[in-house]
């Protein structure tokens, strides 16, 4: 059954168009993750479907009776409100539970003790933690969710993620968490071009998808080069008379000039650029931490070691963040101490982002870091920097005001890396940050010779880059596990051996090469003659044409000809194919 249906929307903001056209159907039982790069619209078209924001055109159709709650990405609060009183608000009003004791109870699994303090003492994350609990209690019949594993330990996640998957109503929810995704979604709608495209699938199943239409995509566009190509020799040949035909040829070989063809999607790129480290990194010497009676680090010893990336878990305010602090040397420890070699140089992607003037442009942001960045194949311009991670030109004078969350967050980053760090300390660095963001940055962290210490509740970005879990265990003892985060969990829950912790693992893997393809002798001769026949069948398609235009009286024999017209039609579309592709082997034998 049909719940909503979007219809040629559009939205701009200034100049910049966020949407153009777009519909979209969401049915019951639907579970959508909406998917896209930082600042293409995700969060305001949650707001469009939840009725905050209105659309420039076009229409939002929900049918009658239906309620709608939503989880926004930055909550408000009014002024002097306590915890227990603004959950327990949500619920509707004639349910016969104590919402009061369900409050509690969402509260207590999120990590909120005291139910009586007041809202705007909290921190960030506790906030948003707050006001997540206020939406699940609301039994609406869609929930609309605007990053809701933000600022979630992963017990919490795990929580939220079987809560929802037995949640019977419609779900929409932008998340950068792919095993989230993979999890509880049905359909994924990706923004791409101020376009929707929308798959019936959880995150691998769209991966599949996606794939399988972008090659649909670029075998059309070759096909259409191909032809534009030979339309371009007619034309360079020169039209042997200016006949009606002729000219109708030159017609179409202008429209299909004009045609746009797909456009070639921004990859945001960055070399794996780093200060030599030497072999004396971070050494942790029995150190110790503690607020008041609270425990956070109980005479723990460690040596960050060269080629190891470690992820660090727990709980929150299980003191992740004040570990980092104290290894960057921004916090000095109780008891013990750290000692940071000579060579190390630091990159540290805080939570908060620190140093950005709004009033600033995103252009003079990075040059006040560096102008110019040495790479392994040059040097690399602050503006080309900003461009390979998806800063377009008109992007880098606009104020930092005028950014989205998101991509403030990924300027951030630039910055971070931009200094050519050999240790990389992450805190929560997939907060905020676009799946292509994600992928990039894993791919950097492939690439570094340095160590990264990531502190992060994404289960997929720990299993893919780290070598090694520290966990936290709440009560000041901090363990280590070999592997992932599956690996850590697995071994928590008993279904792995246990792994001699004192091996260090380090799994590399190598491209086999292929052995370089030749043209054989027929594939040569046909190159060499495949022009001349694709001549010969577009002059024999033109004289038919003719003889259709003379015979237009005599049916039988117009047949005949539009027959055989399909026929020399159909050969001259496999000609272009195979002409596509021994042009694309002879440039790969040649590149």
């Amino acid at each position: 059954m049909n719940i909503i249906n979007i219809e040629n929307l559009t939205k701009t903001f200034g100049d910049r168009v966020i949407l153009s056209d777009v519909s979209l159907g969401i049915n019951e039982h639907d579970k959508i993750g909406i998917i896209g790069v930082n600042g293409t619209g995700k969060t305001t078209l949650l707001r469009m479907i939840a009725g905050i924001e209105e659309a420039d055109s076009g229409n939002i159709i929900m049918m009658n009776n239906v309620t709608v709650s939503m989880l926004p990405q930055v909550p408000v609060f009014k002024k002097n409100e306590t915890i227990i009183c603004y959950v327990s608000k949500g619920g509707i009003k004639g349910d016969s539970w104590d919402k009061e004791s369900e409050a509690k109870t969402i509260l207590t699994r999120l990590g909120i003790g005291d139910f009586s303090q007041d809202i705007n003492t909290l921190s960030g994350g506790q906030k948003k933690r707050v006001a997540l609990a206020r939406t699940l209690i609301n039994p609406t019949d869609i929930l609309i969710m605007d990053e809701p594993t933000n600022h979630l330990d992963n017990d919490m996640t795990e929580w939220l993620e079987e809560y929802l998957k037995k949640y019977r109503g419609v779900l929409i929810m932008v998340t950068h968490d792919r095993y989230f995704l993979d999890s509880v979604t049905n359909k994924i709608v990706e923004i791409d071009n101020k376009k929707l495209y929308s798959y019936n699938a959880n995150y691998s199943g769209y991966l599949e998808l996606k794939c399988q239409r972008e090659d649909m995509e670029a075998a059309t566009e070759r096909k259409r080069k191909s032809i534009l190509r030979n339309e371009l020799k007619w034309v360079m040949r020169g039209a042997r008379a200016r006949s009606t035909k002729q000219k109708a040829r030159l017609n179409r070989y202008e429209e299909m000039k004009a045609i746009r063809g797909i456009e070639e999607k921004q990859q945001i790129e960055l070399e794996s650029v780093y200060t030599r480290l030497g072999n004396k990194t971070i050494e942790v010497n029995n150190i110790t931490k503690a607020y008041g009676e609270k425990h956070i680090i109980n005479d723990f010893s460690y040596i960050f070691t060269k080629g190891i990336n470690v992820g660090i878990v727990g709980n929150n305010g299980c003191g992740k963040t004040t570990f980092l602090d104290i290894i960057s040397g921004s916090h000095e420890p109780d008891g013990g101490y750290v000692e940071i070699g000579d060579t190390v140089k630091i990159g540290y992607f805080t939570q908060e982002i620190k140093n950005m003037n709004p009033e600033e442009r995103v252009i003079d942001y990075v040059r006040d870091i560096a102008e110019f960045l040495p790479t392994k194949t040059g040097k690399i311009s602050a503006s080309k920097m900003l461009e390979r991670f998806l800063f377009t030109s008109d992007m880098q004078y606009t104020r930092i005001e005028k950014l989205s969350g998101g991509e403030k967050r990924r300027l951030y980053l630039l910055s971070i890396l931009m200094k050519a760090p050999n240790i990389l300390i992450l805190d929560e660095p997939t907060n905020d940050l676009d799946i292509s963001t994600l992928t990039v940055l894993e791919d950097y962290i492939d690439g570094f010779d340095g160590i990264v210490i990531t502190v992060s509740h994404d289960r997929y970005f720990l299993d893919r880059v780290v070598d090694r879990i520290l966990a936290f265990d709440g009560h000041g003892n901090i363990n280590q596990y070999e592997g992932g985060y599956t690996d850590y969990r697995n071994k928590i829950s008993g279904t792995l051996e246990p792994v001699n912790e004192s091996k260090e693992v380090k799994v590399k893997t190598e491209k086999s090469q292929e052995r370089k393809r030749k043209l054989s002798y027929n594939e040569k001769r046909e190159y060499e003659t495949i022009d001349e026949e694709i001549a010969e069948l577009e002059s024999k398609i033109e004289d038919i044409e003719k003889g259709i235009a003379e015979k237009s009286s005599d049916y039988s024999e117009l047949n005949r000809l539009m027959e055989e017209k399909a026929e020399l039609e159909s050969e001259l579309e496999k000609k272009m194919d195979r002409w596509v592709y021994l042009n694309e082997l002879v440039e790969e034998i040649e590149g």
